[in-house]
């Protein structure tokens, strides 16, 4: 062993930088205050090589970007804490700068002549801030998308050249595929570059004019080995125990279902550390004191000057009382970010669209999930068809869009949002089951919102009926109507009752013939065979998938209401949705939702060569 590190020290003079590094003098003493630039090497570290293992794995491609990364978190080996472990330190990195940042300042290590080292620490933070936004965008989910997508769009309200600078930046007019790619070449490649330079020139200023530590000195000089290398490793350890907490706790770090370009994104928010900016350009005084410039003056103009004075800050202390300025000033800074960041938290948490949009994405997450594992896997047209043609992901969003102007699902759009208004049709939660149909055959709710408050048929021949004529009949055969009920719901076959139907078949049998001949419900409506005399919807597959289609496309039709249709548009017949939508709607509404069978449905109906 003494000859092989005689040789490498012959050759390289390895055992001398060693005793270099590890015998540096500390004045005053080993402390816990030293302990953050050390942190915040071994996080860079960890980022390197997680970063590199990911790469293994990872497809920079917006057909491919998103599958990749589900791979990496459900099906690799020890993936998802791979990307968990990415995750997560590089949100501790943010923290420890900051803090390495503070202890800089307090310490006065900013002053002569120690500016440069001092601001090669400025750009290793805004080297970090870059890191984080281009990482963000690179699992090409709905979250990340949304998050970018707001960060970069501040550049497009630069002066002068802020549309071009957007365009290079996206890689286009819009958001795609080169602004994936360009993004990973950034956060892979260029920023991990100019890191590794920087934290190079750091050290080795760092090296030249030593740690300032304040006087008196409080213990005598001391090496840097063995008492700060030891203070170092437990910090390390620290903040390796956080992260690995955050990363088991999680599993990993989120991840969103596809990013779908086409669909608005509510709960769409720069990640935390750039919260504060966020909620800062929402302050009224930027629109009141500077009008149509407010943007401009919020986004680039204020923070561009912190920065200045930031970067000044070594001349500002040359003043008598410029260290307190200094002190005072990023006081306030983090006071005020602080707070902004806690009010765009609390503001969110009250948000009903916020709150809707990031439930809605969530689980769609977990969809997307179910859908791949019911399929076998990812299929080669990418993860995002199989939402596209899911109703459990495309029917709240396209009854938000046709549907909730006058219908309701459960008072709320289908996605969440609730309204203050008044719906003019009846809510369609649970619409053909046993529940929703013995809510509309009582006379205190029939005229309610749920059913036909909103409608002109709150006083038509139904309502009169459940007031007047249901009760007697009800009274005089007490059993009938739970087996009508049960008859007319079995019309659905809802995926939700077909175990109770099954158990229930001499019931729903003999409420078919009290349809019939104890409620005369066919003076009115058609059921189980042809009555060209009906006024009234056919009660002949009520609530089937087939017969909530088959309205959806066109209520006018004699089957439906005819020309008694209140309102109601006709979407297949006037060219509004197109049938497999309509299909999605129908599936949506009767909870129809089994991964299995929506898979099956997606093969089925897809062309065959």
């Amino acid at each position: 062993m003494k000859k092989l590190l005689g040789w490498l020290e012959e050759r390289t003079g390895i055992q001398g930088v060693v005793h270099e590094a590890l015998f540096e003098r500390i004045p005053g003493g080993a402390r816990w205050r030293y302990i953050w630039g050390s942190t915040l090497t071994f996080c860079f570290v960890v980022q390197i090589l997680t970063g590199i293992a990911l790469w293994m794995a990872y497809s920079p491609s917006a057909n491919s970007a998103w599958e990749s990364v589900y791979y990496i978190q459900h099906e690799m080996t020890g993936g998802w804490f791979l990307r968990g472990l990415h995750h997560y330190v590089a949100q501790a990195m943010h923290i420890l700068l900051v803090l390495h940042l503070l202890q800089v300042i307090i310490d006065g290590a900013y002053k002569a002549p120690r500016e440069v080292n001092y601001w090669f620490g400025l750009v290793l933070l805004a080297l970090t801030l870059g890191l984080g936004l281009t990482g963000y965008l690179l699992p090409w989910d709905q979250k990340g998308y949304g998050a970018t997508k707001v960060a970069t769009s501040l550049a497009g309200i630069a002066p002068f050249i802020g549309p071009a600078l957007q365009k290079l930046i996206v890689g286009g007019s819009d958001y795609g595929h080169h602004t994936l790619t360009r993004f990973f070449a950034l956060h892979a490649g260029v920023l991990p570059g100019l890191m590794i330079a920087a934290i190079a020139a750091h050290v080795a200023l760092f090296r030249k004019h030593g740690i300032t530590a304040k006087q008196p000195y409080r213990k005598p000089e001391a090496n840097f080995w063995p008492d700060q290398v030891l203070m170092d490793g437990v910090a390390c350890l620290a903040v390796l125990a956080a992260v690995l907490y955050f990363t088991v706790r999680h599993h990993g770090a989120e991840l969103f279902a596809p990013a779908d370009v086409t669909q608005p994104f509510n709960a769409a928010r720069p990640d935390w550390y750039f919260l504060f900016l966020f909620e800062f350009l929402k302050l009224g005084f930027l629109t009141s004191w500077f009008g149509h410039h407010g943007e401009l003056v919020g986004a680039i103009l204020i923070p561009g000057a912190v920065f200045g004075i930031l970067a000044a800050m070594p001349f500002i202390a040359r003043w008598k009382l410029g260290h307190r300025f200094n002190l005072g000033f990023l006081a306030i800074l983090l006071l005020g970010a602080s707070a902004l960041t806690v009010r765009s938290l609390r503001s969110d948490a009250t948000n009903p669209e916020f709150q809707a949009s990031l439930q809605q994405a969530r689980a769609d997450s977990e969809r997307i999930v179910a859908l791949i594992k019911a399929n076998g896997g990812i299929p080669r047209s990418g993860a995002s068809t199989l939402l596209q043609q899911d109703p459990a992901t495309a029917g709240p969003r396209l009854f938000a869009q046709n549907c909730a102007s006058c219908h309701r699902y459960d008072g709320h759009d289908g996605t969440g949002v609730l309204s203050a208004d008044a719906p003019s049709a009846p809510d369609l939660k649970g619409f053909g089951s046993r529940a929703w149909l013995a809510g509309l055959l009582e006379a205190d709710r029939i005229t309610n919102h749920v059913y036909y408050g909103g409608t002109r048929f709150k006083e038509g021949k139904m309502v009169k009926y459940v007031r007047e004529k249901l009760p007697r009949q009800h009274a005089a055969e007490p059993g009938a109507l739970a087996a009508m009920i049960a008859a007319v719901s079995a019309e659905a076959a809802l995926p939700g009752q077909a175990a109770a139907e099954a158990a229930e078949a001499a019931l729903i049998a003999t409420g078919r013939t009290h349809v019939v001949d104890t409620f005369g419900c066919t003076d009115c409506h058609a059921f189980r065979k042809p009555d060209e005399d009906a006024t009234a919807p056919d009660l002949t597959g009520w609530g089937s998938r087939e017969w909530i289609i088959g309205i959806i496309s066109d209520p006018t039709h004699p089957r439906f209401y005819g020309k008694r249709n209140d309102r109601m548009p006709s979407y297949l017949k006037d060219g509004r949705l197109p049938e497999a939508e309509i299909a999605l709607l129908a599936d949506w509404l009767r909870n129809d939702l089994d991964p299995a069978r929506v898979i099956q449905s997606m093969k089925s109906a897809a062309p065959t060569k």
